[in-house]
């Protein structure tokens, strides 16, 4: 009798737990896929209360997850894609709103935790030169580590940076004591986001971060490069177009400043060759008319004289 409650009890969980992701793929267009690895219970707590209203996570197991979806594929073949990401530890975080806001929720809500032993570090540590305040006694196990030392005031100092991890290892009982006893928490964990789903499209966390000037700039660049493209096989487009009308206009001056035929645009290039000296004072720098304003009295006659001859254009 008692199995057979038991076995009505996980049933109806998991009834309930269908229900609850079918739910939630109904009623929201986009998710972020997220792995939980190494989050406490009390942070998941946080991290939903943070996020309610907003969101809806839900977590499972993989073969639940992937059966939801399967009997919904009908409905939702969009979600054929997300099959294959639904791999580890991870689980859904509904929205209908902005996916970068619930990224940084998400990324908000981290903590700080101990190196432990057999745990595979995510970052690389390093421990800084420091005055550690342990005695000489501490010695030996500084040295089982390879890490250089010094005796200082009667406490033990580590005189240089010491390289301790790197992103991957498995983090020795040694390492996670001496990160212990200096109080140095290296790690830190929360929800990590994997995948981003809007809409039925699919991509990488990283897009979320592109900003308007980022589109601005990599289209100018591709606009930029069709111009190119354009002006070398001489085949017009919008984009080549100005430069094309551009590059005409400097080769009708040049035709203009070689013989007599002129129009506006020419007429400034064959003034100034035919009196190169009459635009000599449009490119005199303002300092020259500043020295002449701070010149002695006795200078001031010749600077005047010098105004006339061609200063004054500047009025």
């Amino acid at each position: 009798m008692p199995c057979s409650k038991e076995f009505a009890t996980r049933k109806e969980w998991k009834a309930n737990y269908f229900a609850k992701l079918e739910a939630a793929i109904r009623n929201h267009s986009k998710f972020l896929l997220v792995n939980a690895d190494n989050v406490a219970s009390l942070q998941f707590a946080n991290i939903r209360a943070q996020l309610r209203g907003k969101a809806v996570i839900v977590m499972g197991k993989n073969t639940m997850m992937k059966k939801v979806i399967r009997g919904m594929m009908e409905e939702f073949p969009e979600y054929e894609k997300v099959l294959p990401l639904l791999v580890q530890n991870v689980g859904f975080c509904f929205t209908n709103g902005d996916l970068k806001e619930m990224r940084d929720l998400i990324e908000l809500n981290k903590t700080a935790a101990p190196a432990r032993a057999g745990a595979i570090a995510p970052v690389d540590v390093t421990v800084e030169a420091q005055n550690t305040g342990f005695g000489p006694e501490k010695t030996s196990f500084f040295q089982a580590l390879n890490i250089q030392t010094k005796i200082a005031r009667g406490t033990i100092e580590i005189v240089a940076p010491v390289y301790l991890l790197k992103a991957g290892d498995k983090v020795g009982s040694t390492e996670s004591t001496l990160l212990n006893m200096l109080k140095v928490s290296p790690f830190t964990y929360g929800l990590e986001v994997q995948t981003c789903f809007d809409e039925g499209s699919i991509y990488d966390p990283a897009v979320l971060d592109i900003t308007e000037d980022d589109i601005r700039a990599r289209f100018m660049q591709g606009v930029n490069q069709i111009a190119a493209t354009s002006l070398k096989i001489g085949y017009p487009t919008l984009a080549s177009a100005p430069h094309s009308i551009a590059n005409g206009l400097k080769q009708l001056i040049a035709v203009a400043a070689a013989t007599d035929i002129t129009f506006p645009a020419a007429e400034k290039s064959k003034a100034f060759l035919a009196d190169p000296t009459a635009f000599a004072t449009e490119a005199a720098p303002v300092a020259v008319v500043e020295e002449a304003a701070a010149a002695a009295p006795a200078e001031e006659s010749e600077s005047a004289s010098d105004s006339d001859m061609g200063f004054d254009l500047f009025g």
